[in-house]
């Protein structure tokens, strides 16, 4: 089978530092073209892999069976879009959209235009947090799950402090990551109740189909003497406390664009991780925000 054609959206730090790193060294792919919304640094950075630069979105897409997106998530959720209208296959981040409206239509997109998705949750195409994930999954018993990620992204100097973060911070940055993870190990989300802290910092508490619970407490603004990652579940089986600090966005990103090829390549369009779960992730998040958005503190 010839290589997947893959162009990659965006041209900023994750994009530079992880996505088009990936694309270019991954079996049965060909990194061929760059689209992003600065020309001078799609240029660069599409000089850097000989791939050809594209300012036009249309012209991008026919050169391309499928597209890695790097780009904000207002961004990324309409053109993708359209480019699964086009029929190309979608390697996405999350969140995939901060819109319910907008995550609702880029998955009836891929539905209805039959196109291979994954969804680059992190973590959950890292080897060492699938094997624990598998350790997890081979018992029963478990009751809940705790998580505490506290990252200081929104610091000037950090190449993290994006608009976008500033906008809708921890709970649609990294939430998204540990829902995803807590929705593996323990089951469906199937309800949840937030609250607010200072800044940014969102706490969550997850019920799960097989009745566990999850608490998690997020922020992109702690001081950075007070970064944190930990992520674990307990139960009748003990605690099993998960790997993260083992994390490496390439390696991780270029089992993503495996399986995604591999689904292409056998016709076989659903994944784990794929296009709806990253939609029902999000309703988790959306349904947060609200929460958020109408919490009062009494005087």
């Amino acid at each position: 089978m010839p290589p997947i054609k893959f162009g990659l959206a965006g041209t900023g730090y994750w994009a530079r530092t992880t996505h088009a790193p990936a694309l270019a060294s991954s079996e049965g792919i060909e990194f061929t073209a760059v689209w992003g919304r600065s020309a001078d640094a799609a240029a660069k950075l599409a000089a850097a892999y000989g791939a050809a630069v594209h300012h036009d979105i249309d012209a991008f897409l026919a050169e391309v069976d499928a597209v890695a997106f790097a780009v904000p998530p207002d961004v990324q959720a309409p053109v993708a879009t359209y480019a699964a209208r086009h029929g190309k296959h979608l390697l996405l981040e999350k969140p995939i959209a901060t819109s319910e409206h907008e995550a609702d239509a880029l998955s009836t997109a891929v539905s209805e235009a039959g196109v291979a998705s994954v969804v680059f949750f992190t973590p959950l195409f890292q080897p060492e947090i699938r094997d624990w994930l598998g350790r997890v999954s081979a018992h029963d018993g478990w009751l809940g799950g705790t998580a505490v990620w506290l990252a200081s992204a929104l610091r000037e100097a950090n190449p993290f402090n994006t608009p976008w973060r500033h906008d809708c911070g921890a709970l649609w940055d990294i939430a998204p990551h540990v829902v995803s993870m807590m929705w593996t190990a323990l089951g469906p989300v199937t309800s949840m109740s937030a609250d607010v802290g200072p800044a940014d910092v969102t706490h969550l508490v997850l019920h799960h189909q097989n009745n566990a619970t999850t608490t998690v407490t997020v922020t992109l603004s702690a001081p950075p003497e007070a970064t944190a990652l930990e992520l674990s579940v307990w139960g009748e089986p003990g605690r099993e406390v998960a790997p993260m600090r083992t994390i490496q966005p390439i390696p991780a990103l270029r089992v993503a664009l495996a399986e995604l090829a591999a689904n292409v390549a056998s016709e076989q369009f659903r994944h784990p991780y794929d296009v709806r779960f990253g939609q029902a992730v999000g309703q988790v998040i959306a349904a947060a925000q609200r929460q958020r958005e109408s919490v009062t503190v009494p005087i």
